[in-house]
Parts: structure tokens; sequence; C-alpha cells
């Protein structure tokens, strides 16, 4: 379980091909993994992955085939920046949403434009994940918690504040880019109890 308050930015050490699937080495200095396990789980870019090797400032995690053709870590490259956080431990302070890294799909980035310091966006989204998202509630995007400013058909748009831009990857993405897209688990769970009356 995780935030979706990005705890740093790291890099792509290493992309090592193993039968289809991937082992990736992150670099992540600012993330302190002195108390990190093998078997901890890290987000990266909004994914769950399992630690499973660490090596000073560096961990490393398995990738597998479905996850590499179902989310943007099957694009990622050497030297590709990714959103980064350790999961949540009991009484830590929840200051995003509950996020479980389990990747809903891809979005796409459709617009970006000023509004006054902050960058508004829109995202279209895939028809079937579409439901699930409500004005001002939450979403995840590779990683990152945001509240939902408007839903408009397939598309939701979302602000994003100087910070978030600045201590994220989310500054650096442009009009066409793919994101990961995690819909907020109460979405989920509010559908399934309803269908199953």
């Amino acid at each position: 379980m995780f935030t979706g308050i990005v705890q740093s930015v790291g890099m792509v050490a290493s992309i090592t091909q193993n039968d289809g699937d991937v082992t990736l080495v992150i670099e992540a200095p600012e993330l302190g993994l002195a108390d990190a396990l093998i078997g901890d789980s890290i987000s990266v870019a909004g994914a769950c992955l399992t630690v499973t090797g660490l090596d000073g400032k560096c961990f490393s995690a398995d990738v597998s085939n479905e996850t590499l053709a179902c989310t943007t870590l099957g694009q990622l490259l050497e030297g590709s920046p990714v959103n980064l956080e350790k999961a949540l431990c009991a009484g830590q302070a929840l200051g995003g949403h509950y996020v479980t890294g389990h990747i809903d799909g891809l979005g796409v980035l459709r617009s970006v434009r000023d509004d006054g310091r902050s960058t508004r966006w829109l995202v279209d989204l895939p028809p079937h994940l579409s439901r699930y998202v409500a004005p001002k509630g939450s979403i995840t995007l590779e990683g990152v918690s945001l509240t939902v400013n408007e839903v408009a058909d397939n598309a939701f748009g979302v602000n994003l504040i100087p910070h978030t831009q600045a201590v994220t990857t989310l500054g650096a993405l442009q009009v066409g880019d793919h994101l990961n897209v995690e819909i907020d688990i109460i979405a989920r769970y509010v559908e399934r109890l309803i269908s199953a009356r």
C-alpha cells in the first residue's frame, strides 16, 4: 500500500533481459534504502515492484511480461527517471490517498496549458476506466496522487502545482505521452458492492 506522495525520483541504471521479462536496477540515492529489505515493495512509476536485490543506493526488481505490456515500465530505457515511493508503514501519515500500485491502464496526455503558476492537464482514459473517475475524487498518475478537477466522456482534468512538477517526473512529460493510471480503490469496491446486489 502506498500514498501517491513521491519520495524521490530515481534513475534506471540497467535493464537486463531474462527470457521475455526484465530485471531493473534503479539508482535511488535519495530514497533511503538503509532500512530496505529483500521482498519489500517499492512503487516505481506507480507500479508496485518487489525488491530482489540491494546494493548501496540501488535496488533491483523483476518486471513480468504482463507488467511490461500493461504499464509504462515497458518503455523505460537506461537513464529514464522514475517516481519512487516505499510502501506505507502502519502509523505513517497518509498524505495522498490509498494507492495499491496495481496499474489499471494507460492514459494519454491530451493537452497541457498554464493555469496561474500551475499546469492544467487533460488526460484521455480507456473507456472501461472512465466510469471510476469522479470530479474531486483521487487518481494516481505515474505514482502521483492527484485530485480530479473535471470529467468529460473518456477524459479527465488535473492541476499540477509547481512543487509536483519539480519533485516528480510529471513536469517533463509532453502531449501524447502515456501515463500509468490507477483509479481510486474505493470506486472499485463501490462498484463491486453495487453489482453484487
